[in-house]
């Protein structure tokens, strides 16, 4: 049977450790499993459905042996995760444990930024007068900036209205984050409720929208104009009275 040697990396994406696999033409589904299998072990990073798909006959459907081949793994010390739409080996929830290492932690978002973080998750895309319409306070200046530094959220575009203002969105970086595959999976009042994170006797008619992203603008949004740099961050700005000094 002819063999023909390729290499899984891709010319557009981030090449995966040096790695390679024999691909038959005619190989069965076993085959096809070992050849995901190999790829996710060797991916430096998370990858979607067309990069297992470059490496598989036509007409291969990856989805259902992905979950194939995950549905193998649930009770293994590494699983097999989708994670914002992509796929990985991570190790499994229950012996994490065993391989968390005590590190400095550099920056701890202070509770108005996680309070920030949670609005724009929830309520994307969303302004920054209405973080603070929502919050009930003004946002301090750098607040916005620390989550657009760190990455788990990005400028999205411009409200229709006057003023223009910037709407917010997350990323896939806040997804891989908090081990979600899409917003949608934020936990609801229920969920909250029951770890204890919302009072459960709460005011009548609270309720928390259901999470919703896109790339794609909404009719009310318009794209960025190039002019949306963000300013510098809260501990680089000159204090009162060192303006001039």
């Amino acid at each position: 049977m002819p063999q023909s040697s390729v290499m899984i990396a891709d010319d557009d994406e981030q090449p995966l450790a040096s790695a390679s696999v024999t691909r038959h033409p005619s190989a069965g589904r076993s085959q096809h499993l070992r050849i995901l299998e190999a790829m996710l072990f060797a991916a430096e990073t998370p990858l979607d459905v067309s990069q297992f798909q470059k490496h598989l006959p036509e007409g291969t459907d990856v989805e259902v042996l992905l979950r194939d081949l995950q549905a193998n793994y649930v009770n293994r010390g590494v699983n097999i995760v989708q994670v914002a739409g992509k796929w990985s080996i991570r190790t499994a929830e229950d012996l994490s444990f065993l391989l968390r290492r005590e590190a400095v932690e550099k920056r701890k978002l202070s509770k108005a930024a996680l309070e920030t973080l949670a609005i724009i998750a929830y309520h994307q895309p969303v302004t920054r007068a209405e973080i603070e319409d929502i919050r009930g306070v003004a946002i301090s200046k750098g607040t916005l900036d620390i989550l657009l530094e760190v990455g788990w959220a990005r400028m999205r575009g411009r409200r229709r209205v006057p003023g223009r203002p910037v709407t917010y969105g997350t990323t896939e970086d806040f997804l891989l984050h908090f081990g979600l595959n899409e917003v949608n999976d934020l936990p609801g009042v229920q969920e909250l409720k029951n770890a204890g994170l919302l009072d459960v006797n709460m005011p009548p008619g609270f309720e928390i929208p259901a999470p919703k992203d896109s790339s794609a603008l909404a009719p009310d949004e318009e794209p960025l104009d190039g002019t949306e740099a963000p300013p510098p961050l809260e501990k680089d700005l000159p204090e009162e009275g060192e303006e001039n000094s």
